[in-house]
């Protein structure tokens, strides 16, 4: 693994980190009042799309940080519509 994807996996756990304070917050408190549900659609739809960006240029780091982003903000989503 190249220098430059070692960085790449570095940002990525940090931006990806940075989601899960909010996640562990919804699901603790059950409450997703002050979440903007327009705000995760749009985001997981850019999300996917890094995916397919990242599996087209064969790089680990947009493929794992984008996914488990995904993977946040579907939770939010659900946590969303269901303590609407």
């Amino acid at each position: 693994m190249d220098t430059i994807e070692i960085l790449g996996l570095v940002a990525a756990s940090l931006t990806t980190s940075a989601f899960v304070p909010q996640v562990y917050k919804a699901l603790k408190h059950k409450s997703t009042a002050d979440v903007s549900l327009t705000m995760y659609i749009v985001l997981l739809v850019g999300l996917i799309l890094w995916v397919f960006y990242g599996v087209y240029h064969n790089s680990l780091s947009i493929i794992l940080a984008n996914v488990i982003t995904g993977i946040l903000a579907l939770t939010m989503l659900i946590l969303k519509l269901k303590h609407k």
